[in-house]
């Protein structure tokens, strides 16, 4: 297997969801799947393991945890895959928790197969991807709630995006370490999250700044 590969995990309480995701992705160069789990605890534990790099996960498991709290607990840990949710549910209730969970994508499962791979790709190269009509209700909630970033809220989450510490964003940017914690909570605020990942993986998505 070359680096090139990007290897992937299904993840899925649906044997037959998972053999549709495996022949459509399996016809696509430079994919490879190289595990299934059938439950969001299997899914934690393979990609402890190592060796994959975009997580297809489902949202909702017939019992246990779910694909949200799976979501966080793989991208906790160092040089975790990327998360990529596919799912048959669009809504808000549904939507928001997962990205505020940190994943990366947010596809619903009658995405067309060229769609699919692109997402896979797409997060695979650290980037956001999300179905148009869950970008679209972000991005109108957004405008209706007249929650715009200011330059400097940008800046900031821009630097946030880039790995860089409050106190690092402070020095780059000539501000005191409180000020960029204060910048960064109307940030979390106005995009209704409750964390760095989250803040950043929601305004990519949103284009409000850019991986």
């Amino acid at each position: 297997m070359t680096d090139a590969l990007i290897r992937i995990l299904l993840a899925d309480d649906h044997p037959v969801v998972r053999a549709g995701l495996r022949a459509v992705l399996e016809t696509e160069p430079g994919l490879v799947i190289v595990a299934e789990a059938a439950t969001a605890e299997d899914a934690v534990a393979r990609a402890a393991e190592g060796g994959i790099d975009v997580v297809l996960m489902d949202l909702q498991f017939g019992k246990g945890m779910g694909g949200a709290e799976a979501t966080a607990q793989i991208i906790a840990r160092p040089g975790a895959p990327r998360v990529v949710v596919v799912t048959t549910y669009d809504s808000d209730a549904d939507a928001l928790p997962a990205i505020e969970a940190g994943a990366t994508g947010y596809l619903l499962k009658d995405a067309p197969p060229e769609d699919l791979a692109a997402a896979v790709r797409t997060a695979a190269a650290g980037r956001t991807a999300l179905a148009p009509t869950v970008a679209d209700r972000l991005m109108n909630r957004l405008r209706t709630s007249g929650t715009a970033l200011t330059r400097r809220e940008t800046e900031v989450l821009s630097l946030v995006a880039e790995g860089l510490s409050n106190q690092a964003i402070g020095r780059r940017l000539h501000l005191t370490e409180g000020t960029v914690k204060s910048h960064l909570a109307r940030v979390y605020t106005k995009l209704s999250v409750d964390s760095r990942t989250a803040a950043v993986a929601t305004a990519t998505g949103l284009g409000l700044i850019r991986r």
